[in-house]
């Protein structure tokens, strides 16, 4: 249904205009910033406790979305439901959504313990309650021993557990998260991944998590929303994104290193079907395709390229260009068939060297198709 403003400003619609099944829902939003347009039409549905992260590059969308829902943007177009009612014409304060973003946004004056306290303040609830809530949120913090501090006293990561605290007594239906750890360093990142994750289990509230960081993305997320120039690419389990990337954008984008691209093209020859491209390698599941003969990309991942013997029959020369070492795992990049580049994943202790020849094959299943639209083709029997 299409929501109108009534007389008073606020929306005629009711409170049962959305799905009291979803927690969050998105209609159709778009966002115009003059002639530029930021989100294209964009649909998700969110349900309750879930753990839902954004992510896509810079400009993507992902953040004007998080402020729409949250209502810091207006949308030009659309609507968005929270908890079943349409939000679209509701205050920010109203949305029982709590903001938590990247700068912590707190109040330097203010000890930890009246941080903590100041949305509950400004509601206007008892004092006795306040230190319940506030005690409460501390010790799921393991803040308890700093309250009476202030915030430059605070390393990084307690100033943004002050900041998820403050969310969290407010009690919302939902939190909205935008890029909250990218200000911290690599170790205190993971650390503070480990501690949302186990804040999220108890707390059990619905949860909307903006990053560009897809190591946050495929390690936290119940479901990852990847965004690209205002549209929504593909939503899944961070393994299905991972495994059955839904186009190029998303194939290359996840992962890292990304998916290997080859291009080329299904041709048939002599009534035989086959995938005619640079790197001389063998992939049966193009001769499975219905489809006319012509433009076609062959995807892989580094692990789903296996070094063999040169007795190997669907082995392929290849020469050994860089490694990269990254714990138990190397990083071979090398050249194979007419000057195709491709990087394959092998144990760190069995890696070759530099400037050595390999032979490589393809693991079963391990392909992945994709038209020249950059769609991927779907096959019977594709792993994972």
């Amino acid at each position: 249904m299409s929501a109108t403003r009534g007389p008073d400003g606020g929306s005629d619609a009711t409170p049962e205009a959305g799905s009291s099944r979803f927690a969050i829902e998105i209609l159709g939003v778009q966002k115009h910033y003059g002639k530029v347009l930021a989100l294209r039409g964009v649909d998700l549905d969110i349900e309750p406790g879930e753990f839902i992260v954004l992510l896509g590059p810079s400009g993507c969308g992902k953040s004007t979305l998080l402020k729409i829902i949250a209502g810091l943007e207006d949308p030009t177009d659309g609507e968005v439901y929270i908890g079943g009612r349409l939000a679209n014409y509701l205050r920010p304060g109203d949305r029982d959504v709590a903001m938590v973003f990247q700068n912590y946004a707190l109040y330097p004056h203010m000890t930890v313990r009246d941080n903590l306290g100041f949305p509950l303040k400004m509601r206007h609830r008892a004092k006795d309650d306040v230190k319940r809530q506030v005690e409460a949120a501390a010790s799921l913090l393991q803040l308890t021993t700093e309250l009476d501090k202030y915030p430059d006293e605070l390393s990084g990561g307690q100033r943004q557990r002050v900041a998820l605290g403050r969310a969290i007594v407010r009690e919302p239906l939902a939190f909205l998260m935008d890029e909250p750890l990218s200000n911290l360093d690599a170790l205190l990142r993971v650390q503070m991944r480990s501690e949302l994750l186990r804040l999220h289990k108890r707390v059990g509230r619905t949860t909307i998590y903006v990053t560009h960081d897809q190591v946050e993305a495929m390690t936290m997320a119940d479901r990852v929303v990847v965004m690209r120039d205002g549209l929504i690419q593909q939503v899944g389990r961070p393994g299905e994104v991972y495994r059955r990337p839904a186009n190029r954008f998303v194939a290359t984008f996840v992962g890292s290193p990304p998916m290997n691209m080859l291009e080329g093209a299904l041709r048939t020859v002599d009534g035989s079907r086959r995938f005619e491209g640079p790197a001389g390698l063998d992939f049966p599941e193009a001769a499975r395709l219905d489809l006319p003969d012509g433009e076609l990309t062959v995807g892989i991942r580094p692990e789903g390229l296996t070094v063999v013997g040169p007795s190997d029959p669907a082995g392929v020369a290849a020469q050994v260009e860089l490694v990269e070492t990254v714990g138990a795992d190397a990083y071979l990049t090398a050249t194979v068939g007419a000057g195709a580049t491709v990087t394959i994943r092998v144990e760190a202790e069995t890696s070759p060297g530099e400037g050595e020849q390999i032979h490589i094959r393809v693991a079963p299943g391990a392909a992945r198709l994709f038209d020249a639209a950059g769609d991927r083709l779907p096959l019977p029997g594709e792993r994972g």
